[in-house]
């Protein structure tokens, strides 16, 4: 029993500190979304085999790490690290315009991390309250999965355009799922998954390569940075983020944590948006006010981010939240290794709600530990250096390699195919439609329920 728990701590800590430091780095480079970069990794670190602790302290602490280091972008270049970052850009160009960016960065991380901690125990035993009633969420899948889908269709940027499109993208992935059958005698998930998570980014790429839509995705000159100046304004190396919070912030960012779990089916986006005005609102003074929404911002995104992966994978085993849907996926599924259907064989079936607890706190520790201190201290250097040697565009092409590697693992160069056309429709309906991807994530599995039920077709 001890051997076998020493085991799995090897592998845990192991886990947590190779995703910790490697998207750490990738966290720099502005435009890698976590569902095109952490996902991926994530999927090849499931089809490798190591084990199930292994797997989960991998994602969890590369979200948190990357999570902390995307918004050095955003608050020293003015630029949104990735998508989560992008509510925080108004606060952080503000702060910019008053001379403390590196103000702006620090309370931006202080609240994430302290955010992170405290999502998981709040996370874990908000699950452990639902677990009862999992059997009637599993019985009920397609009426929910149908029912989710609608709503976050609803809310997305493309309102009723997202909802209508439900049908068509129906239609769209049980014809591509038939066609895989047809040629390989098998279903496909992961190139839909795949396509998906890389399709802006892939509709980008064809679009350079029509003379009619060239000029909206090519530059004619590099684009230009200024980097704003650092100061230190702590002692040591590593700086303690409630030293770095005020006291007000420090409560704010429990009462959203709080929250979070509760919401857990919401946008991650919307909450932090939502959050940001109620913050506005009760705040008084301006320097106050933008310091405060910077801090409760990046803790909402990153305890509702958290609640999104632990509760239904605690809960219920089934990836019924957005993040889930996207970031998170291969924990839930990821064929042969994991599986949602014909019987459930995933992390949910694998750990307990204890070890879920106890290795979820040690990821989010350790990727803290090494993102927080290396972000605080060395945030400047690290952006110059990134901003002249790294080139985004090669960085995209290895995970699009790791793409295509993974798509042929599941169905040959039928699965390759799948994964292109996916990648263009989904990355237009999500480009010019606002159908974004937890949309299109959650239109999958509702089109299992769709099909049969709206048009008799099996």
């Amino acid at each position: 029993m001890e051997l076998a728990i020493l085991h799995d701590l090897v592998w845990a800590v192991g886990a947590a500190l190779l995703g910790s430091i490697l998207f750490s780095l990738i966290g720099l480079i502005s435009g890698t979304t976590e569902t095109a970069t952490v996902a991926p990794v994530t999927l090849l670190v499931v089809l490798m085999g190591v084990p199930p602790v292994a797997v989960f302290c991998f994602c969890m602490g590369a979200v948190v790490a990357k999570h902390v280091t995307h918004s050095v972008p955003t608050a020293l270049l003015g630029v949104p690290g990735d998508t989560m970052a992008v509510p925080l850009i108004e606060h952080a160009a503000a702060m910019r315009h008053l001379g403390v960016p590196h103000i702006a960065l620090q309370k931006m991380i202080s609240g994430g991390v302290l955010g992170a901690l405290l999502s998981v125990p709040i996370s874990v035993g908000f699950a452990v309250l639902l677990a009862p009633y999992a059997d009637f969420v599993r019985s009920w899948a397609g009426v929910l999965f149908t029912v989710m889908a609608i709503v976050i269709a609803y809310t997305s940027k493309g309102k009723w355009s997202s909802v209508l499109l439900l049908i068509p993208l129906s239609f769209f992935f049980q014809g591509l799922n038939k066609i895989a059958i047809a040629g390989t005698g098998n279903g496909v998930t992961l190139c839909f998954f795949l396509g998906i998570a890389t399709g802006p980014m892939f509709v980008d790429l064809v679009a350079a390569l029509s003379p009619m839509a060239k000029p909206a995705v090519s530059r004619k000159t590099p684009q230009e940075f200024r980097l704003a100046p650092e100061l230190k304004n702590w002692a040591g190396f590593f700086p303690n983020p409630l030293k770095i919070l005020t006291r007000k912030q420090k409560l704010y960012t429990l009462w959203i944590c709080l929250a979070s779990a509760p919401l857990f089916t919401f946008s991650t986006l919307g909450i932090t948006i939502t959050t940001g005005e109620i913050i506005s609102s009760r705040v008084k003074g301006y320097y106050e006010r933008l310091t405060t929404c910077l801090a409760v911002m990046n803790a909402s995104t990153e305890s509702t981010y958290m609640a999104e992966i632990l509760v239904p994978l605690i809960a219920f085993g089934l990836p019924i939240t957005p993040i889930a849907m996207g970031v998170a996926f291969p924990l839930f599924n990821a064929p042969p290794v994991y599986t949602l259907k014909p019987a459930m064989h995933n992390l949910h079936t694998m750990l307990s709600a204890g070890q879920f607890f106890a290795y979820g706190l040690l990821s989010v520790a350790i990727a803290a530990a090494i993102s927080y201190p290396l972000t605080m201290n060395y945030a400047h250097q690290a952006s110059a250096w990134i901003m002249r040697k790294i080139s985004q565009e090669a960085v995209l092409t290895m995970f699009a390699g790791l793409i295509v590697v993974a798509s042929y693992y599941e169905a040959g160069l039928i699965g390759v195919a799948i994964t292109a056309s996916v990648g263009i429709v989904g990355g237009a309906l999500n480009k010019y439609f606002g159908v974004n991807i937890g949309v299109q994530f959650m239109s999958i599995y509702a089109s299992s329920w769709i099909m049969p039920k709206l048009f008799g077709i099996k």
